[in-house]
């Protein structure tokens, strides 16, 4: 089994350079890009487990990058920044990030992050990677949900973990603290808000009514509930 592939997506030399440095002495593969051309036409060929993208780039608009990664190819983001502003944070996470880092960085941290990354990716049984729940099914390995007449709608990474988790505990409280211990991150305002925004958008999706959702119901300062009935497999 080859080792996990990082993806870095930065223009400054030496970042690339001491994250591949960390990441192979950890015993990841990696691929360094400076632009995001470059970067986009290795994803042709390759599939990383995790990318790592500079929002400030040369050629395109970070933020635009990270939401069509997490969208359409079902990827697991972490930003990589010198934006330290709470509002650049919410901002990347409600676009589908898994993780924001804030430049200066330890390398080490990086490497810590990425690892506890991908244990939680890996902690969900492989053969659990279909959820049926009233009238859909949320297909995990292609990011999409698929409705009873079959039209498909995709869903990003983040927004997965998020679906995910209501799936596994039905009919069940989903505290915020909860959310914070199984999702990863930091808690806090940015945290809560990236939340709100990744269940309004599921949802949407789901074709919810957000004055009277009936199923993912919020229980007003206590967290979440999803009333669906779940069938895996």
């Amino acid at each position: 089994m080859s080792a996990p592939l990082v993806t870095i997506l930065d223009d400054e030399p030496a970042i690339r350079t001491m994250l591949s440095d960390a990441l192979e002495d950890a015993g990841f593969r990696t691929m360094a890009f400076a632009r995001a051309t470059e970067f986009e036409a290795a994803l042709r060929s390759a599939r990383p487990d995790i990318c790592l993208v500079d929002l400030s780039l040369p050629d395109r608009d970070g933020l635009t990058l990270v939401h069509r990664l997490a969208l359409e190819q079902g990827a697991t983001v972490i930003i990589i920044s010198g934006r330290a502003q709470v509002q650049d944070k919410v901002t990347g996470l409600e676009l589908g990030a898994d993780d924001y880092i804030i430049k200066p960085f330890d390398p080490a941290e990086v490497v810590a992050r990425v690892r506890a990354r991908l244990r939680r990716d890996s902690a969900t049984p492989q053969s659990s990677e279909t959820a049926r729940f009233n009238g859909w099914v949320a297909h995990f390995d292609r990011y999409v949900m698929e409705d009873e007449s079959g039209a498909e709608t995709p869903f990003s990474h983040a927004e997965g973990e998020v679906l995910r988790l209501f799936l596994e505990r039905p009919k069940r409280l989903i505290s915020r603290q909860a959310m914070q211990e199984a999702l990863g991150g930091a808690a806090g305002d940015s945290f809560d808000r990236a939340m709100d925004v990744r269940i309004s958008r599921l949802r949407t999706k789901l074709r919810e009514d957000p004055r009277n959702p009936r199923l993912i119901k919020t229980i007003y300062g206590a967290g979440y509930i999803f009333l669906g009935d779940v069938t895996w497999g």
